[in-house]
């Protein structure tokens, strides 16, 4: 299945720059190792006038600045970006499988949701206009108050690899909403349809200015992205490790950030359910995405009872997942995004092995596949809550199972960790389903079910999972700052200082 990648540099202030130092970086598709194209590396002097551009458009004052423009007018923007996305779907879709290495027919679900949630956030500017000047009961009947919601300012919007086009959706959509003006810098490992976001911007007329794309390495992209003084907020989903380090560069002009970062979820499998079932959301839990998703329920607790019959099934149905080329008819699994993820893979489980856990399936290259970066589905057995795959997040499609008793074990077990990012339970008995909820330390918690995502939804973690929320109406309160505007109504003095002359 040919199709080019296009030859784009960076966007600045709706025209495609070359970065100053003319850098840039290689393509490689992870199903076959091959150099397929490059993006351009910008550098702190690229980042320097996206800032500029940004910040231009934020506050233009003739009349049009997107500041200040109505959330009708933003909407017709959005709407229109939502259209064009469409339109190009199948090109997109292809794009990202061969950039990403994901399923072909996950990347086209994820066009949808791209055009989805543009359009949700286009409605929710248009219901910003009715909710200015939002009054506030107060005590005194010689004042009124209302509360304004203005957009923050300049926002820095990086963003993973793993949903390339989807994640940075999930920020551009509600930021420009809300009225911000946003510098994008997508992960170096999967840019392509990032940087085809900004063509569709320039194609609906997005004025300049209001999106700027620059692709490139974290430190030199990144990094001066996080720490600019005229970045108003950073907003970043990736590691737990680079989500810290931006937090403290952040700190130098104490600018809100949110963030969110690694997870290492499980997956509570009680004895009345339907193993057929459960083996199904188990493996769609952490298999979808090529496991590389920071919500993936890779910490498997099955009820003793049916521990053994459990797992015998999940071995059979992994062995049945089709490992191939994402461009391929019925492709379930897909390679890792890049060599570096593969080896960090591949050390997780040849480390799990030398601790004494038990390989039940998988655990290395599909022997039909000589080339890409393919690791098969792997189940591993026998772990011990020390061991660092039990604990660690691992990135790809690797499941470690345990077994529990009671319901307080269980429970016990899954809050054991420093990541509280997801979290599923599976039982017949809804009453059970509702107390795991409740005592479930995450910010999303899936019953009879895991990874399903709705843009109307919010999404975040805990603990080190980071904090702040995306999607729903909290996506759009990230890049808004509540204003409070109380006005003395009476026409009598205050009368708490009086006039010398009244003395």
């Amino acid at each position: 299945m040919a199709i080019s990648f296009p030859n784009r540099q960076l966007l600045i202030d709706g025209e495609w720059k070359e970065p100053i130092k003319k850098k840039r970086i290689p393509i490689i598709n992870p199903a076959t190792e091959e150099i397929i194209g490059d993006i351009p590396a910008a550098t702190a002097e690229d980042v320097e006038l996206a800032v500029e551009a940004a910040r231009k458009a934020f506050t233009r004052n003739n009349g049009r600045d997107w500041s200040r423009a109505s959330g009708a007018y933003r909407a017709k923007y959005l709407r229109a970006i939502a259209s064009k996305i469409m339109e190009r779907k199948s090109e997109l879709s292809k794009l990202e499988a061969l950039d990403s290495g994901k399923p072909l027919d996950e990347t086209a679900w994820d066009m949808d949701d791209v055009a989805g949630c543009f359009e949700y956030y286009a409605d929710l500017a248009e219901a910003l206009d009715g909710k200015q000047k939002a009054p506030i009961c107060v005590p005194l009947e010689t004042f009124k108050s209302h509360v304004l919601k203005e957009p923050l300012g300049v926002v820095g919007l990086i963003t993973p690899w793993n949903y390339p086009l989807l994640m940075a959706t999930w920020k551009v959509a509600p930021a420009l909403a809300a009225g911000c003006t946003a510098i994008l810098k997508p992960s170096e490992l999967a840019s392509v349809t990032c940087l085809e976001l900004g063509e569709v911007c320039r194609e609906v007329g997005l004025p300049p200015g209001v999106l700027n794309i620059v692709t490139g390495l974290g430190p030199e992209a990144g990094a001066p992205l996080a720490s600019h003084p005229h970045v108003d907020k950073i907003a970043f989903t990736g590691s737990t490790a680079t989500g810290s380090t931006i937090m403290s560069a952040a700190a130098q002009s104490v600018k809100p950030i949110s963030l969110e970062l690694g997870g290492k979820s499980p997956i509570l499998v009680f004895d009345d359910v339907e193993l057929d079932k459960a083996a199904e959301w188990t493996l769609f839990g952490c298999f979808w995405t090529n496991g590389q998703i920071c919500s993936a329920t890779s910490r498997l607790l099955v009820h003793e009872n049916i521990a053994k019959e459990f797992q015998e099934k999940l071995a059979s149905w992994a062995k049945n997942i089709k490992v191939s080329d994402p461009l391929e008819e019925g492709c379930r699994l897909g390679p890792v995004v890049s060599e570096g993820q593969y080896v960090k893979v591949m050390n997780f489980i040849s480390k799990a092995k030398s601790e004494g856990a038990t390989i039940l399936c998988g655990g290395t290259r599909p022997q039909h596949l000589k080339k890409g970066f393919y690791i098969e589905p792997t189940i591993i057995t026998d772990v011990d809550t020390s061991m660092q795959i039990w604990r660690e997040e691992v990135f790809g499609p690797v499941l470690c199972v345990k077994t529990f008793r009671t319901e307080e074990d269980a429970i016990e077990l899954a809050n054991d960790s420093r990541y509280g990012l997801g979290g599923a339970v599976l039982s017949k008995d809804l009453e059970r389903c509702e107390r795991v909820s409740k005592a479930l330390q995450a910010g999303i918690v899936w019953v009879n079910c895991s990874q399903p995502c709705f843009c109307q939804a919010p999404w975040g973690g805990t603990k080190r999972s980071g904090f702040g929320r995306e999607l729903g109406e909290w996506g759009l309160d990230n890049y808004l700052s509540v204003k409070q505007v109380t006005e003395y109504i009476s026409s009598d003095p205050w009368g708490w200082y009086q006039s010398p002359s009244k003395l």
